[in-house]
This record gives C-alpha cells, sequence and structure tokens, in this order.
C-alpha cells in the first residue's frame, strides 16, 4: 500500500497522535515509567485536545493506541495522562432478560416516547414514567432529579491497573472536569447515570468513576449509585446497568450489580405483519457505485440513523462518536447508503465525505415503533438477494445455510466473486435473523 493510501486510513486523531507521540517520545516515556502526561496546549499543537483525548469506547481509540494498548485520561483541566491502563468495562447484555412493560402517562404531551433522539430526552422520558423510582428497590421512595451537567471532580486520588503486567498505578486528579447526564436523589439514595443513545460493547470508566468520587465525598449519608443507561431506537429498549464500586480508591473495582430492562407500551409485530409486506414488495434493482452490504449487526445500522437525525456528520465525526472504527463506518455507512437510508456527499472546500438522512427515512423514524420496524424490514427486503432467503426461510422453515446463501447472493449479483459472497453471506443470515427477531411469538 502506497504512503498516500496508507494515510487516508487514518483519522485526523491518528495523524496528530503519531506526530505528538514522535515529537515527545511518548513511547518511551511509558516504557521507562510506565505513563506520560501531557499538557493540553501541547496536544493543542497538532489538533484541538477537546477532540483528541475523549473516547468514550475502546473502538474508537487511535490506532497508535490500540497498537499499544494504550488509554488517556484527563487528570486536571489541563493536563491528560496516558499508559496501558485497563480504562475500559465490556458491558454483557442478557438476551434472557424480558424487559418489563411501562405505560406511557396520557397526561404527558410534551415528551413524544417514539422520538427519542437524545440521551437527555430519553432519561427525561425514564424519569417522568416512573422507571428510575423502580430501578433502586428502595421501598417506596421517590426520586427527583438534581444535577446534571459539567463540573469540576475535585481533588482525590486513585489506583488504576496496568492492562500488560497488572501492575497498579496511583493517578492524582486536580479539579479535572467530569460531566454527568443526570443525578437522581432520594431519602437514602443517590443515582449518577451515564447515558448512552445506542446499545454499547464497553464503555469508559471514568464517565462513571470520576462523578462517584466527587458525589460520594459529597454527599457521605446517602448510597451513590452508578449506572449506566443504553437506549436503542432498535427495540425501544431502556437498559439500566446498576454498577457498585467495591473500592473507592480503585477504579478497576467497578462490579455488576444488576441489570434491568424497560419498554414502553410494547407493540407487537406479528407473522401477519410480515407476510403482508412481503406479499407485496416489489424487487428493487442493485443499487449503482454502493458495495452490497457487509454490516451484521442490523440494530448498529438504526443507531447509526438516530445519531444522524440531528445533524449531518462527517466520516471522521461518526467514527469519534459513536463505537465505530474507521473501517466499521465504511461498512456501516454503506449499508445504509444501500438501504436508501443516507446520502453521501463530498464538501468541495475540505473535501471530507458527508453522510444525511434522507427524508423519506427522517420522516419514518419519527413515527410509532412497528411503523418504523416494518418500514426498515420492507427496505431489506425489496431487494432480490434478502427477498429470496427470506422466501427460502419461510418454505423451508429454517435459514438456508451457508452454501445455500452463497448460491442465491450469486444468482442475484452476478458482479460479486465466490469469496465476496462467502464473506456477504454473514450479512445476509444476521439481517433475516434480525427480521425474525422482531417477529413476536405471541
Amino acid at each position: 500500500m502506497s504512503d498516500k493510501n496508507i494515510k487516508k486510513t487514518k483519522t485526523k486523531n491518528d495523524v496528530a497522535w503519531e506526530a505528538l507521540f514522535e515529537k515527545y517520545s511518548i513511547l518511551e516515556k511509558i516504557n521507562e515509567i510506565g505513563y506520560f502526561e501531557i499538557e493540553s496546549n501541547s496536544i493543542n499543537e497538532f489538533r484541538e485536545s477537546r477532540l483528541m483525548a475523549k473516547f468514550d469506547h475502546s473502538g474508537t481509540l487511535p490506532k497508535i493506541f490500540k497498537e499499544h494498548k494504550l488509554s488517556i485520561l484527563p487528570i486536571s483541566r489541563k493536563k491528560y495522562i496516558i499508559g496501558r491502563f485497563d480504562t475500559y468495562l465490556k458491558v454483557d447484555y442478557d438476551p434472557s432478560l424480558e424487559p418489563t412493560p411501562v405505560d406511557f402517562p396520557s397526561s404527558i404531551e410534551s415528551i413524544d416516547y417514539c422520538n427519542l433522539f437524545s440521551e437527555s430526552a430519553a432519561l427525561s422520558c425514564a424519569f417522568n414514567i416512573d422507571i428510575i423510582d423502580d430501578l433502586i428497590n428502595s421501598d417506596g421512595e421517590i426520586f427527583k432529579q438534581t444535577v446534571y451537567g459539567r463540573m469540576s471532580t475535585g481533588k482525590f486520588n486513585f489506583f488504576i491497573k496496568d492492562r500488560v503486567d497488572n501492575k497498579q498505578y496511583q493517578i492524582e486528579v486536580d479539579n479535572s472536569q467530569c460531566e454527568i447526564d443526570a443525578g437522581f436523589e432520594s431519602e437514602n439514595y443517590f443515582v449518577l447515570v451515564e447515558a448512552k443513545l445506542y446499545d454499547v460493547d464497553n464503555f469508559l470508566i471514568r464517565q462513571l468513576y470520576y462523578p462517584y468520587q466527587l458525589w460520594f465525598n459529597k454527599i457521605r449519608r446517602k448510597q451513590v449509585i452508578p449506572v449506566l443507561m443504553t437506549y436503542s431506537n432498535s427495540s425501544n429498549i431502556f437498559s439500566f446497568f446498576i454498577y457498585k464500586f467495591e473500592n473507592l480508591l480503585d477504579y478497576n473495582s467497578i462490579k455488576l450489580v444488576e441489570q434491568k430492562n424497560y419498554v414502553i407500551a410494547p407493540e407487537i409485530i406479528t407473522h401477519d405483519d410480515v407476510s403482508e409486506i412481503f406479499k407485496s414488495i416489489t424487487i428493487a434493482p442493485e443499487p449503482k457505485n454502493i458495495p452490497f452490504p457487509q454490516a451484521n449487526t442490523f440494530a448498529r445500522i438504526i443507531d447509526l440513523l438516530t445519531i444522524l437525525l440531528n445533524k449531518e456528520l462527517t466520516k471522521e465525526e461518526i467514527t469519534a462518536n459513536y463505537q465505530f472504527d474507521q473501517r466499521q463506518t465504511d461498512y456501516y455507512t454503506n449499508a445504509a447508503r444501500y438501504l436508501g437510508f443516507v446520502e453521501k456527499s463530498e464538501d468541495r472546500n475540505t473535501k471530507e465525505i458527508n453522510f444525511k438522512l434522507t427524508d423519506e427515512t427522517t420522516d419514518y423514524l419519527k413515527k410509532r415503533h412497528k411503523i418504523k420496524i416494518l418500514y426498515f424490514i420492507r427496505k431489506i427486503l425489496q431487494y432480490e438477494v434478502f427477498y429470496k432467503t427470506f422466501e427460502s426461510t419461510l418454505s423451508n422453515g429454517e435459514i438456508p445455510d451457508k452454501n445455500e446463501l452463497i448460491k442465491i447472493i450469486l444468482s442475484c449479483n452476478s458482479n460479486l466473486s465466490n469469496t465476496t459472497a462467502d464473506r456477504r453471506s454473514s450479512t445476509v443470515r444476521r439481517w433475516i435473523e434480525w427480521i425474525l427477531s422482531m417477529i413476536s411469538d405471541e
């Protein structure tokens, strides 16, 4: 691969961090003492530190960090520390956990629970339909929302584990900035919530730990409970992960206590609903100049549409703010374009690639869950590969095996090689599985 092509595969953060690592011999210093402290002004020489040091998920870390198992934490308003720190926590969703159905109060008109397209909207909805009161088994205590937004952490020390050799490092924080999505207080509890508008593979523990340190020292007579909330527009499910820190001074002592799921006014999608769509499908031609999809998790396509609802984003912004690496951004934006959800353009001045929702998709995203999901199903089945695969699934009672899937793909798309069809077969299978998972057995 040429130097020019290699550079194209790097984000602006990748390029800037590589330059910083070279200028300040960062790897050498880390190998020598285990960490490296860097001023925000030094980072700003190459790119704004606010864009260079916030990585909510491990997948969004710059390449040089991933290659050397590094991560970065703020330790003041003007300084960061880099090391092989174990900063992220894996999130495992319990597939057997049935969501608790919640009625939406008819008296509330200012919240549209079909249109929760920001963390604050999802949190406000959860609070106002009493999910927060139910979340903690508090003998009927009533919670009030009391804090949110950016604030100073104050001063504290903590220990964190090295990812490679499990060595403990002590870190001093001096009035760094932290952000709390919401804090809810009752007579005996203070619940700190970090919210995400999509299902996550992992998250940065700091987003709960720094606020936990701050409020543990401020509210000594109440139990402070750190909680991760995710809300996905693909399922309409609020998932709450209730944690505890077993040792206040140990960043890695976080443990999951319980997961709870909730769903508002669940709507059932029946076999008949999907059958009606299938019968009415008119096969559409394969899109030109858009690769056949290679994006296995359909729910992530819906999450991508969610973050594009409020504004057009560049490829780099999607990569930086969602849990995709650059290659996954390509896969999922291409899949969204293939299905007609997203349009791609290039800025004439900056040459940056931009993505925005089509008007039709914007309209359907704001509809009720059932209408929205049936729209997605129709958009998948309008293409021959997925139509024939679904047809075979209905006839035989199971999704075709891999060899049969490859045959279907090649029969519908003669431009693909056997090797490509082999790789794409997993996406075809997973999208059909997603459709089947949307159908209620009731």
